[in-house]
Parts: structure tokens; sequence; C-alpha cells
């Protein structure tokens, strides 16, 4: 197991984020649609850890505003191997303010590649976003 958390901590942001969308996969052939955003969290996650992937949920965010860190509720669903941002949605369909919030997150947390998966779609692919922040 040790040599396999090795493998995958030398993955770059393209092959973890295959790896992701592969395990999102899963989790939404066995669910479907329809069930909260909470419960497709809870089995990425878990489908994610049974990789030997190292995975973080509801990851503080704090915005520096003026040299002061402020401590404002802002949450990352799901940070995987501290390189790619995980935004989760349950909803009819992706809005411009989604996308628009992980950006804001990557920027925030000075991170490269964010996946917006939206697992209320009869196909996942149609709910999948990649979003990279050209830091």
């Amino acid at each position: 197991m040790l040599f396999k958390l090795n493998l995958l901590t030398t993955m770059n942001e393209n092959e973890l984020s295959n790896l992701i969308i592969g395990c999102a996969i899963e989790v939404h052939r066995t669910l479907g649609p329809g069930l909260l955003e909470s419960v497709y969290e809870n089995c990425l996650l878990y489908e994610l850890e049974e990789k030997g992937i190292y995975v973080e949920r509801q990851v503080e965010l704090p915005i520096e505003y003026k040299h002061i860190n402020l401590e404002v509720g802002y949450k990352i669903d799901l940070l995987v191997e501290n390189k790619v941002i995980i935004e989760l949605k349950s909803v009819k369909e992706i809005q411009p303010i989604h996308v628009a919030q992980l950006m804001t997150y990557l920027k925030l947390s000075d991170k490269k590649l964010g996946l917006l998966i939206n697992f209320n779609e009869v196909k996942l692919v149609d709910g999948l976003k990649r979003i990279v922040n050209n830091i």
C-alpha cells in the first residue's frame, strides 16, 4: 500500500483528474442522479480513498484581505493530493456562478486544476467541467 501511495503522490494534476473522473463515474453509475450533494461527496470520498488517494474533505479556505486572514466560511468540497480541487453539485444545470466559484477557490488556494462535477445529470459526462487556473 505504501508503494501505491508513493506512486499516487507523484501523479500530476491531469493524471489525478482522470482517476477522479473514473471514481465519479462509478459513484454516478451506482447511485444515479437526484440525491443530495452530501451523499455524492461521501461516496466519492470513499471511492478515492479506496484507490489509495489522499483526500481532504470540507477544507477551510480563508480569504486574505489587506494582510488580514478572514475566516468567512468558504470550504473546498474535496481536495485531492493537495493538487486538485473538486467542487460538487447536484443541481438542474451548472451555472456560470458555479464555474466562477471554483475559479475563485483555485486562485485563493493557489491550485492549478479544479473539477466541477454535477451529479444531477442522466449522463455524468454532461455535468463535468475541468477548470484550469493559469497561475
